[in-house]
């Protein structure tokens, strides 16, 4: 008798990668169970209000991963980090530093830990789909900061 249905981690559909559509969390995984590429997935939000936007992030990452317990963002990307948000009734606890990195890291469990790009809100959504679509492929090594800029999402809001 197998217990694959047991396993919390699950992949994500193909077919949840076809849309980005703007005021929904889109958040792209890896769908492979080795974990080769030095990124797990990314991450589109709307804002920098991580009171906003991150209750949907941990909401749909939970669905497919399991409970998250932690959350690490750059402080100095973010406006006003609490330390701690409650979503759907569990408490998370926020981490910051200032690492410029481009990236969260999302903790499942006490060790179970999965970076994910973050692609700034201001990114239109084809730079959006490059920027996911580089992050989720297996075989890539290529860095966060670097996907950014290959898709010309970069950090800040284009001068207008």
């Amino acid at each position: 008798m197998s217990d694959s249905g047991s396993r919390v981690t699950r992949l994500l559909p193909d077919a949840v990668h076809d849309i980005v559509r703007p005021g929904t969390a889109v958040v792209r995984l890896e769908t492979t169970h080795e974990r080769q590429g030095s990124l797990d997935g990314a991450w589109w939000p709307r804002s920098r209000d991580v009171t906003a936007e991150l209750p949907a992030l941990i909401t749909a990452l939970t669905e497919y991963l399991g409970p998250i317990t932690r959350v690490g963002l750059d402080a100095d990307a973010w406006e006003q980090l609490p330390t701690r948000m409650t979503v759907d009734g569990r408490v998370v606890r926020i981490d910051s530093s200032a690492v410029g990195d481009d990236t969260v890291l999302v903790t499942r469990g006490e060790q179970d830990l999965f970076s994910l790009l973050v692609v700034p809100p201001h990114a239109t959504p084809e730079a959006a789909r490059a920027a996911m679509t580089e992050a989720v492929r297996a075989d890539s090594a290529t860095r966060a900061g670097q996907i950014l800029i290959d898709t010309g999402t970069g950090r800040t809001a284009p001068a207008t």
